[in-house]
């Protein structure tokens, strides 16, 4: 379909919704967001825009969720506190997501999730209409009108509708770039890449996460994980961003066999942050 035929059908879609209680627009800050949002006011029905304050998005999302008249939920534990408490996730525990984001607000919810975002997404979503269950078996019917689009159908509707995005879709001189996204500062699901480049452009995230993993390690020097990097955080994220893809070294970085003698400093002079 064309965009004026995929526009059709989301609002279709979103007419159909029982309307005899709450309808919540998940709101993240980003452009499939603003999407979604907009769609929803097109289409006439009442809502509730929410944004699920994960406390490590990038400077500048809150303010736009502010701007653009969504409601921002605290959430029961920050980032840092995870971290202090259950040490730090990865792509195998990601229990950050269950905390600050995957939580049932009310019963039916719109997403701006589309299929072309990644290949586990496609595989996921079939329909743009589906059930959930959330922890303590809570279910939510969620509502996906741009399962469908692409980058450059999200591109021509931001542009035909003149919908302004969060800062991080724009460059130095103002231009928008539809292909960057907006997610988590140092997201363990973001390959290794991808994080090194989000700390570099946020070190100070980087200094809260090893902040609060060695108050983790202080505080469980018995877990498997402080163990294993002899309670050294620095040690831990080094591992994480720069040998993620080379069992070898890890093991070697355990061992004590790898040059790599001060982590701290390294970090230190690769991020140019003080740790």
């Amino acid at each position: 379909m064309d965009l004026p035929h995929k526009i059709d059908f989301a609002i279709k879609l979103l007419q159909s919704i029982p309307q005899d209680g709450p309808i919540e627009v998940s709101y993240s800050g980003g452009k499939d967001s603003d999407v979604v949002l907009e769609l929803t006011k097109m289409a006439g029905i009442p809502y509730v825009a929410i944004y699920k304050n994960t406390t490590i998005d990038p400077p500048g999302t809150i303010a736009h969720c502010r701007e653009m008249g969504v409601t921002i939920m605290k959430p029961k534990m920050t980032f840092r506190e995870i971290i202090e408490k259950k040490g730090a996730p990865s792509r195998f525990t990601r229990f950050c997501c269950e905390i600050l984001k995957e939580y049932k607000v009310y019963d039916r919810a719109i997403q701006g999730i589309r299929r072309c975002e990644s290949t586990a997404r496609a595989q996921r979503y079939k329909e743009p209409e589906y059930c959930r269950t959330y922890s303590k078996n809570e279910k939510v019917r969620i509502y996906l009108p741009i399962l469908e689009w692409t980058d450059a159908d999200v591109e021509q509707f931001i542009r035909e509708r003149g919908l302004k995005c969060a800062p991080v879709y724009y460059d130095g001189d103002g231009q928008f770039h539809v292909e960057r996204r907006l997610g988590c500062i140092g997201c363990p699901l973001a390959n290794a890449n991808s994080r090194i480049a989000s700390f570099k452009q946020y070190p100070k995230m980087l200094k809260l996460y090893i902040t609060a993993l060695k108050k983790f390690y202080q505080n469980r020097p018995d877990t498997v994980g402080a163990r294993m990097w002899d309670g050294d955080p620095y040690k831990k994220m080094a591992a994480d961003l720069f040998f993620e893809r080379n069992p070898k070294e890890i093991l070697s970085l355990q061992d004590g066999l790898f040059d790599f003698p001060d982590a701290r400093s390294f970090l230190e002079n690769y991020f140019e942050i003080e740790l």
